[in-house]
């Protein structure tokens, strides 16, 4: 709860000081703590924006084994993905997180190491569901493609111009990749 309520009170002095301008001194004393408790929770700055996005991968891992073995991949990673968004509801702050983390290089870099993480953890359950001589390559290729899905429909959705809810785009990117992909995937 404590860790939650840190992230929210950082990502919002984020969003109007911008990243770089805000310290972790102002941070806990907004959220009435010290810089030392702060750290407790979150060891960088950058964690409080992406550390509490990291631990969803596992919802991906775990919705992933639970999909039948013979669905096609792509499918059952949108499936996983899906399970994931409904585990929780989506907020302003996650679209301010979304936009930061796009703009700010540290976040970028690592937004970057989180997808390494999500990568590791599903490659290995693809890897047992794509065949033939190219398995291994193709098993990442195809685990890569979804994170891009899954980040394009992100960002989509942090535009704030766009109207369409999270849900639906990560349906539009997904269905962008089965049309572009062999039906055997």
């Amino acid at each position: 709860m404590v860790r939650q309520r840190l992230a929210d009170i950082a990502i919002d002095l984020f969003a109007e000081h911008g990243f770089e301008c805000v310290t972790v001194e102002q941070i806990g004393a907004a959220a009435g703590i010290s810089v030392r408790s702060v750290h407790r929770y979150f060891p960088a700055k950058e964690d409080m924006v992406v550390g509490t996005l990291a631990a969803y991968g596992t919802i991906v891992r775990d919705a992933l084994e639970g999909r039948p073995v013979e669905e096609p991949v792509m499918q059952s990673l949108h499936a996983a993905y899906a399970t994931m968004l409904r585990s929780r509801p989506q907020t302003q702050g996650d679209k301010v997180a979304i936009r930061l983390l796009s703009s700010t290089p540290s976040l970028h870099a690592r937004n970057a190491e989180k997808h390494l993480a999500w990568a590791e953890l599903l490659q290995p359950i693809i890897a047992e569901r794509v065949h033939g001589e190219d398995a291994p390559l193709r098993s990442r290729v195809l685990v890569q493609a979804s994170l891009g899905a899954f980040s394009a429909a992100l960002s989509a959705w942090a535009d704030s111009r766009e109207t369409r809810d999270l849900h639906e785009l990560l349906d539009v990117a997904f269905h962008a990749l089965e049309r572009t992909g062999p039906d055997s995937w």
